[in-house]
């Protein structure tokens, strides 16, 4: 790898330009969301914790909720010089970490993360074209916007490239 890692945070969101890659590490019940303009190579990265901004008092920082990460990095990225209209998303996270046998919504972060990211791709006509998300294990993803390949490292588990 030629490029820079770019590391993005919990409830962050940062941009890059091919050769770098950006990362995000520990997605759980968090969804790490990376769109792409692969005519310019550039992708932004999103760390989705929750679902929805408006069930939350205290939310200032857009990039903690679905709803309005995905809008924020949108911004981010055509500042940069990237086409709204061919961005691309790939998905990951969004794990139900905890063994609960139990419908109760508030357990289910994982899983409502992942409906409320796919909702608003879904709302801004972005395509998702390939997804990691669910089952019981948490995520580090790194995205190379040279390729569009979206790297998938778990603990105990193969690598995957979606």
């Amino acid at each position: 790898m030629d490029g820079t890692m770019i590391k993005v945070g919990m409830a962050d969101a940062n941009i890059c330009h091919s050769p770098d890659v950006i990362t995000t590490l520990g997605l759980g019940s968090c969804v790490g969301v990376a769109l792409y303009d692969k005519t310019t190579k550039i992708a932004g990265l999103v760390h989705v914790m929750l679902p929805d901004s408006t069930k939350v008092r205290q939310n200032q920082n857009k990039a903690k909720f679905a709803d309005t990460g995905i809008d924020m990095l949108i911004d981010m990225m055509r500042k940069e010089g990237a086409n709204r209209s061919l961005l691309t998303a790939k998905i990951a996270g969004g794990a139900q970490m905890f063994a609960f046998g139990s419908n109760n919504d508030m357990l289910r972060v994982g899983q409502r993360n992942v409906e409320a990211v796919k909702a608003k791709l879904k709302e801004l006509g972005i395509r998702i074209l390939a997804e990691e998300t669910g089952e019981n294990y948490g995520r580090t993803v790194e995205f190379y916007p040279e390729t569009g390949d979206f790297l998938i490292k778990s603990v105990g588990r193969e690598q995957k490239i979606i």
